[in-house]
């Protein structure tokens, strides 16, 4: 008996998020595009609950795209570096006390009396509950930018980032990129050793362990990191073509001034106040730092082979996380207060409706993105695909 109904949903995942191949491989740059959308719209509040649903999306498509690569695995050091931060910032609070006033006394601690030029800063002292909401409410958000940029980290694969990079680029990218190829395999060998070691019943931990195996560690390092410079040499890295020097200067202009107003852009939609401006000076200095990009890129004499295309599913992608941080962005201006709660007095943070609607338009990605070959939702796809098939 033939169930048509039951190949219908996989035909339709199929359709929706095929299984990625050399020919459909989504854009490196377009999930950090995403990751830096859901990073501003987290910067433009401080409600935990929508810092928390931020959170969860992008660990939710973490979870549906990356891979089994090394470098996918580095989600859960930056959740673990954000509660951290969250953690140093609420002993900060504690001891240093905190500008937001309060009535709700947790504790008093003992008060270090500092020289008359320190005025304005104090150890110890009252701690209030206020205080501490604050500082939570403020750690959390910082959390919350650390993630978004790890989930970026575990699903752009560096070394596609590195060949769609500009000419000019290329040697920064590459440092970059081999330091993040390395610091997995420092890991890999520092875990490969310990084992060795349980196994001959000697210590691994302590001071005497760490020499142990910190020295073989390293002597790897070293060994990788020569075979890399003369690989790197055999194939030429480094060569530059003759570019006039009228050339040369006006690139180096318009790419330190290009950044300079991205820099300025940025931190203009980062902050509250920095809207009115941020938009038209990230705008001036893109188009700066690209033309200074686009004429640093003659004295590169490398080639691309292949270059990875930017399709209809990453302008997807890139642009769920630009609507996320827009109609952030709206709401924070038309509705400050349910995006920041108010501590003084303590309210219980509510979640509002409108922003949490836009922040759940981060999903699309985890729908339209094409599915690695490796990843768990390709198996739970072949799965139910075969299952389908023997019902059929």
């Amino acid at each position: 008996m033939t169930d048509h109904g039951s190949g219908a949903p996989a035909l339709l995942r199929r359709r929706l998020a095929p299984e990625a191949h050399r020919s459909n491989a989504l854009h490196p740059g377009a999930w950090w595009v995403w990751a830096i959308g859901l990073g501003t719209a987290a910067s433009r509040t401080t409600n935990p609950l929508l810092i928390g649903l931020l959170i969860g999306v992008a660990g939710y498509v973490v979870a549906a795209r990356r891979t089994s690569a090394p470098w996918a695995k580095s989600y859960g050091a930056f959740v673990k570096l954000g509660l951290v931060v969250i953690a140093i910032r609420l002993v900060f609070a504690i001891v240093l006390g905190s500008p937001i006033p309060g009535t709700h006394v947790v504790v008093t601690l003992p008060e270090v009396p500092l020289p008359d030029w320190a005025k304005g800063v104090r150890i110890g002292g009252r701690v209030t509950a206020e205080g501490l909401t604050f500082a939570l409410y403020d750690g959390i958000r910082l959390a919350g930018l650390l993630i978004c940029v790890g989930a970026a980290n575990a699903l752009a694969s560096p070394s596609r980032l590195l060949k769609s990079l500009p000419g000019a680029l290329y040697e920064v990218g590459v440092a970059v990129v081999v330091a993040m190829t390395f610091a997995p395999n420092l890991i890999t060998d520092v875990q490969r050793l310990r084992a060795a070691r349980r196994l001959r019943g000697r210590p691994d931990k302590g001071v005497r362990g760490l020499l142990q195996v910190g020295l073989p560690v390293l002597e790897g390092a070293l060994e990788r990191s020569v075979a890399l410079a003369a690989a790197m040499d055999a194939r030429g890295f480094g060569r530059t073509a003759p570019v006039p020097a009228g050339v040369r200067r006006a690139t180096t202009a318009l790419t330190l001034g290009g950044l300079m107003g991205v820099c300025v852009g940025t931190y203009g939609l980062l902050t509250a106040q920095g809207t009115s401006y941020g938009l038209s000076a990230l705008a001036v200095g893109l188009l700066a730092a690209l033309a200074g990009l686009r004429l640093g890129g003659r004295r590169s004499v490398r080639t691309r082979y292949r270059p990875d295309p930017w399709g209809v599913r990453a302008w997807l992608v890139a642009g769920s996380g630009v609507a996320v941080a827009g109609l952030m962005i709206w709401a924070a201006s038309h509705d400050p207060a349910a995006l920041h709660p108010g501590v003084v007095p303590l309210t219980a943070p509510t979640l509002p409706l409108w922003p949490a609607a836009a922040v759940l338009l981060g999903l699309l990605p985890a729908f339209v993105a094409p599915v690695p070959a490796d990843s768990p939702a390709s198996h739970a796809a072949s799965a139910a695909s075969a299952a389908s098939e023997e019902t059929s």
